[in-house]
């Protein structure tokens, strides 16, 4: 399921490698102490909370992390039933989410980078919105950011079915030309 619903996208610890490993230990560890729920419980809290050097930075890795050790007591406990049932549960509650986002979301999303000098930012602000706003779909705003007297602005957006992109490019350096402009133009546009 991690590699279904996650393996394209994630960009986070890499979790993914404990699960072939993890799944049985976890399994033979509580089939070993099953006798002791308080100390199978103890061990749990010290389980969930072991420190990794590379943090866990998505919170679907939590998610399946929770699902693999709840999967191994489950297993270990003899509770087959609800085994399934949380795995099925799982997997047409991400099912679900998948359609909800692909139906919804902003699929195919491209990426603007501007780059240029502060105080020509400053004067063609509102004409460079403008232009955005006319020629990009569903227009948003990641960041911006100013250093040694740049500012750096970083936009996603859809793009149009009429879109051409030397054409808006051309009408983006005219717009900032005397900024000395930096412009990345990523994705599908």
């Amino acid at each position: 399921m991690y590699h279904l619903f996650y393996g394209s996208k994630t960009m986070g610890a890499g979790v993914n490698r404990t699960f072939l490993l993890g799944g049985p230990a976890v399994t033979a560890l509580f089939l070993g102490i099953q006798s002791s729920i308080p100390l199978s419980l103890g061990l749990l809290g010290t389980l969930s909370f072991v420190r990794f050097r590379t943090p866990v930075k998505d919170p679907a890795e939590i998610g399946f992390l929770l699902l693999l050790i709840a999967g191994a007591i489950g297993i270990a406990t003899g509770t087959y039933p609800i085994v399934i049932i949380l795995y099925v549960l799982a997997f047409a509650a991400l099912s679900v989410q998948r359609l909800i986002e692909n139906r919804f979301s902003l699929k195919h999303l491209n990426t603007l980078m501007i780059s240029l000098n502060h105080p020509t930012y400053t004067e063609c602000q509102q004409g460079l919105d403008t232009l955005l706003n006319e020629q990009l779909q569903n227009l948003r705003t990641q960041s911006t950011s100013i250093m040694d007297n740049r500012i750096s602005l970083h936009y996603q957006f859809k793009t149009p079915t009429n879109f051409n992109r030397t054409d808006f490019l051309n009408l983006l350096s005219r717009l900032t030309q005397d900024g000395n402009p930096e412009v990345y133009l990523g994705g599908d546009a």
